[in-house]
This record gives C-alpha cells, sequence and structure tokens, in this order.
C-alpha cells in the first residue's frame, strides 16, 4: 500500500469540504423561500461557507510544496478524455526511444562523415594533415585512418581513388583472408 502522504490528506479534506458546501448551497436554493428572513441568512452563511472552502482549496494549489510530483500537463488532458495513462506513458516511451534512436544515427553519419572528410583531405591536401588530425582529435575521433571498405582489408590497392581500387579491388586480388 501507497505510503500516507499528509499533503494529500488535507487536500482530499479541503475538497471534501467544498462538495459538502456545494450540497448545503444546492438544499438552501432548493428549499429558498424569498419572503422568509431565515432562508437570506441561511444561504447567505452557505455561500460564505462555500467561498472560505474554495479559497483554501486555491489556496493549498498556489502554495503546494516542492515534494508534490509534477504531472505534464498532456497527461491530464489524456485522462480526462477517459484514456488510460499506461497508454500515455508507453506512446511516450516509444516516441522518446524513437528520438534517441535518430539522433544516434545522426551522431553516427557525422562521426562517418568526419572520418571520410579527414581521410579525403590528407590525400587530397598533405600539406594540412596536422591541422586535420588536431580537428579529429578535439572532435573526439581517433584521428584520420582509412574507412573500412564493407568491413574488407584492401590489400596493394593503394590509395582508393575515383575509378581505382575500392572493393571490386580488393576482392579481385583475393582479400577475403
Amino acid at each position: 500500500m501507497a505510503p500516507v502522504n499528509p499533503e494529500l490528506n488535507h487536500v482530499q479534506e479541503n475538497v471534501k469540504n467544498v462538495i459538502q458546501d456545494l450540497y448545503q448551497v444546492m438544499g438552501q436554493v432548493a428549499n429558498y423561500d424569498s419572503a422568509g428572513r431565515p432562508s437570506k441568512e441561511a444561504l447567505a452563511h452557505d455561500l460564505s461557507t462555500l467561498d472560505s472552502s474554495l479559497q483554501q482549496v486555491y489556496r493549498r494549489a498556489t502554495t503546494s510544496s516542492s515534494n508534490s510530483p509534477l504531472i505534464p500537463e498532456p497527461l491530464i488532458q489524456y485522462v480526462e478524455n477517459g484514456r488510460n495513462p499506461d497508454i500515455y506513458t508507453r506512446e511516450f516511451v516509444e516516441l522518446v526511444r524513437r528520438l534517441n534512436q535518430l539522433a544516434r544515427g545522426k551522431m553516427h553519419a557525422f562521426r562517418t562523415f568526419r572520418d571520410v572528410l579527414a581521410h579525403e583531405m590528407d590525400a587530397a591536401l598533405p600539406e594540412l594533415r596536422d591541422d586535420t588530425r588536431r580537428v579529429v582529435e578535439a572532435t573526439g575521433g581517433p584521428g584520420p585512418t582509412p574507412p573500412a571498405l564493407g568491413g574488407l582489408a584492401v590489400q596493394g590497392a593503394g590509395p582508393a581513388t575515383s575509378g581505382e581500387g575500392g572493393v571490386g579491388a580488393g576482392q579481385a586480388s583475393g582479400a577475403n583472408t
């Protein structure tokens, strides 16, 4: 069983008081006699009691303690629409997982692009090799190394440029060992 929270008990008591006062006002209105003085005084008293009860609820709501759980507004709307909060939680977790996978994929793509760009810059501009290495290391990379070509080691193919070397040349020279 969940532990009893004294703050929650006070809130429940305040809400019960408001409901009771509403019933009292409803009873006074149903039995109201405009000519009778006791009816006016009783209705005025019940309305002032309802007002003070509502003020207590308002004060408690505006001065809520910091240990109260913060419930997301979409979850409240979900429950108000009669839907199961467990479904909201499951959908939220799936959305977060999907967004995390997307972010992870983008990070991987940028790391790969960084490494390929560094390798190509080293091949095209050897005088910038030290600068390229510093930039790659500063961005978390291991340093410019030739990217793996489909898991195959290209032996004796030399630097891969357009039209020579590459996967086809490595496979032709028996690099599957």
